[in-house]
């Protein structure tokens, strides 16, 4: 049976108990360093910090609303080589399930790294959270989730958490090695540590909190936020694969691009080292521009817009953990997120594949298997 402690929160303030908790990993865990959110002084941002000094860690808020980017990528870089060291990472569920994709296409390892997960009742957008903040960013946390676990929503004036967090059916981060458990838990009182890992069990032992047992009322938290969120998000399915139904619908979806690859550089699965889109191949003539204009009289410029779309999803739909950083990126509102999800829904469904579930499942992609897809290639079984 899995090892459960618990975080005892003081004064209704999770977040400092949090702080308390990520300073006693550095001192009491034998770790090299520990990577976790904090806000900075510059406009409050809250982004990734690599600390080594518990002493540093002041500002921690893994549950702040917000999402800038997805830290899997960083986590990487910090893998990709041994350093000898643990470092305890501090992840929302989707930078887990990330990560994991990036180790399986060898962009990093788990070797090094404890993985440290907490619930997530979601993010709003990079444009939306200064506005909720209002300049006091520990504060405007606390208030998000007395709002989530009051029953009030996450609403806030005229926005909302992002589509991918609405959509998202992974909210707890069931492949860490240490668990930091918020639904159904009384966080008014304490929160929840459970080790999911050998790795978290060693860890949580040597931190000597005080043991507890997870609540019935957890369970069924849990599958409540979960039912809402696969409503929300078959019916995006549904209505993105209408508004996407043909070409010329997905030219229209697509009619904002103006081809800053922002979805490509914020996409926590998109690896490689140099995209094709920014290389010779697409650095076209002047002439040929004017070839294609005069074929059909008129063309929309920049070109390649589709093509760029299509040809990340054929690369990505197997690999896509629907974290909507792509959506958050884009300059243009375009729904990036929406498209990719609903494909990588049906992609992976197809390969009997959840991408981020576990390392030990093989990219679809890496593996042959006689007799797949004989509807589409023949033969008998």
């Amino acid at each position: 049976m899995a090892k459960i402690a618990k975080i005892e929160v003081k004064e209704q303030d999770l977040l400092t108990s949090l702080n308390g908790f990520f300073k006693s990993l550095l001192q009491d865990g034998d770790l090299g360093a520990v990577m976790v959110p904090q806000h900075l002084p510059m406009k409050n941002a809250v982004m990734p910090t690599l600390v080594t000094d518990p002493e540093k860690i002041n500002g921690a808020d893994p549950l702040a609303p917000v999402f800038p980017l997805n830290a899997a990528k960083v986590v990487s870089k910090l893998t990709r080589r041994p350093t000898g060291r643990q470092v305890a990472v501090v992840l929302r569920p989707c930078e887990i399930r990330a990560f994991v994709e990036l180790v399986k296409l060898k962009q990093g390892t788990m070797e090094d790294v404890i993985l440290v997960g907490t619930d997530c009742y979601g993010a709003y957008g990079n444009r939306d959270y200064p506005r909720f903040t209002n300049g006091d960013g520990h504060n405007a946390t606390l208030r998000f989730l007395q709002n989530v676990t009051s029953g009030k929503g996450t609403a806030f004036e005229d926005f909302d958490i992002s589509p991918a967090c609405k959509a998202c059916e992974h909210p707890i981060p069931e492949n860490a090695d240490l668990l930091i458990g918020l639904l159904g838990v009384d966080t008014g009182n304490h929160l929840l540590v459970k080790a999911n890992s050998s790795r978290g069990e060693v860890l949580l032992e040597k931190l000597e909190l005080p043991e507890t047992t997870e609540p019935e009322e957890r369970a069924k938290a849990i599958e409540a936020l979960v039912s809402d969120r696969i409503a929300y998000r078959d019916q995006m399915f549904t209505e993105t694969s209408e508004a996407t139904a043909d070409i010329e619908k997905l030219t229209s979806y697509l009619a904002n691009c103006v081809n800053c690859y922002n979805c490509r550089v914020a996409c926590p699965v998109c690896y490689c080292k140099e995209c094709v889109f920014v290389t010779d191949v697409f650095d076209h003539e002047p002439l040929q521009y004017l070839r294609w204009a005069k074929r059909k009289g008129i063309i929309k410029m920049p070109t390649d817009t589709v093509f760029y779309h299509i040809t990340r999803l054929a690369h990505m739909s197997t690999a896509c953990i629907g974290c909507g950083q792509c959506t958050n990126a884009c300059p243009n509102d375009i729904p990036v997120m929406e498209i990719f999800r609903t494909v990588a829904h049906y992609t992976q469904k197809a390969f009997d594949y959840e991408a981020g579930r576990s390392v030990e499942d093989e990219p679809p992609m890496s593996v042959f298997r006689e007799g797949e897809f004989r509807e589409l290639t023949g033969g008998k079984d």
